[in-house]
């Protein structure tokens, strides 16, 4: 997907927003400089791994998860939290016959604080626009093939809800260590790109 989107002029918003709140002494610039240090540091997709790793190797982790995945998530130690407002994780699982895709058709509404900063193609019009229409081509253009009669489902995030897919675990992975099947698993995999 190409990158036709362009943060600039929503960049610029955003310093002069910080601007006017600090003139009026009701940020400090340091403070938030600090905050955001800490959140992007604990922001990966590292965390996100973890997540489906452990759905994989404990039943009960899972069935949580994809009841409340808010309630989940403290049990690894992980959170929703950092942002300005409260955001619900919704987990999406991948079955045989079904794939999820995530989007944000209004903007780029994502969960950082488990998958990182989303990248650039999933900002872009052009993946906004043409997955909702036309999911199994733009999950070709990824590399991703699925079967004729697979069903895609396409989660639109917005800003109170965030949408994560649970990819399906890759078959003879049993013997493996919950870190070993982490590191299996994409940050592509988790918007529903890719297959894992």
């Amino acid at each position: 997907m190409s990158d036709d989107h362009d943060d600039t002029l929503i960049a610029a918003q955003v310093r002069d927003f910080e601007a006017v709140l600090e003139e009026k002494g009701l940020i400090d610039a340091s403070e938030l400089d600090r905050a955001l240090e800490a959140f992007t540091h604990r922001a990966k997709p590292a965390n996100g791994f973890r997540v489906v790793a452990r759905a994989w190797v404990d039943d009960d982790f899972r069935a949580k998860l994809l009841e409340d995945a808010n309630a989940a998530l403290p049990e690894i130690g992980l959170s929703m939290g950092g942002g300005l407002q409260p955001q619900v994780l919704h987990v999406v699982e991948n079955t045989e016959s079904v794939h999820n895709v995530v989007v944000c058709t209004l903007c780029s509404c994502y969960p950082i604080a488990l998958l990182g900063p989303s990248p650039t193609w999933y900002k872009s019009t052009a993946y906004r626009s043409k997955v909702v229409s036309h999911p199994r081509e733009v999950l070709e253009q990824f590399g991703l093939t699925l079967q004729d009669d697979t069903e895609i489902r396409v989660w639109d995030a917005n800003a109170e809800s965030r949408y994560m897919v649970l990819p399906r675990r890759p078959a003879n992975t049993g013997d493996l260590s919950e870190a070993d099947l982490a590191a299996k698993v994409t940050r592509n995999g988790l918007i529903g790109t890719a297959a894992l």
